[in-house]
């Protein structure tokens, strides 16, 4: 026995397939990674991290979390200074890992809410540009301990210095 089909039911299920392909196109970029330094009661500021890799061309157009004003932050030297500024875009190349880092690229959480401790988990939500149109992209990032280099077995002071 073959299956009947409406000419409207059929539209309708092309329609959705379509809907359905042309988000994920739009939505094909990975995160991983993704974590946030923990702070002591009385800090207002944290940075998240985490690496993107788009499958397609993209930028990261936006970030934004309801624990706290969120940013896009690039930290670099400029002659013997470290510098931090914020950016209003960061491209995402096709195929290619952006890591979100310590001391790089990084989501600058201003004027928190509460403490963030080891364990807990902070939701952010990236604002991704590609194709012509942005899409939110939630993520879920873990807290990691506030002592730099704590979870790479590194000591305090040196954070990611490499010898």
């Amino acid at each position: 026995m073959q299956a009947k089909f409406r000419p409207a039911t059929l539209a309708a299920t092309f329609a959705l397939a379509a809907a359905l392909a042309s988000g994920a196109a739009l939505a094909q970029v990975d995160v991983s990674n993704a974590w946030v330094r923990g702070t002591v009661p009385t800090q207002t500021a944290s940075g998240a991290f985490m690496v993107l890799h788009a499958h397609e061309n993209a930028k990261l157009v936006g970030v934004s979390s309801p624990v706290a004003s969120a940013e896009l932050h690039e930290m670099k030297m400029e002659g013997n200074v470290m510098r931090m500024r914020q950016l209003k875009s960061l491209d995402l190349p096709k195929m290619q890992n952006v890591e979100l880092k310590p001391g790089g690229y990084h989501v600058m959480l201003m004027d928190l809410k509460a403490q963030l401790k080891p364990g807990d988990t902070v939701p952010i939500t990236l604002k991704i540009e590609q194709g012509g149109k942005v899409i939110e992209q939630k993520v879920t990032a873990e807290v990691r301990s506030m002592v730099p280099g704590a979870a790479s077995g590194g000591h305090a002071g040196h954070g990611d210095h490499k010898h």
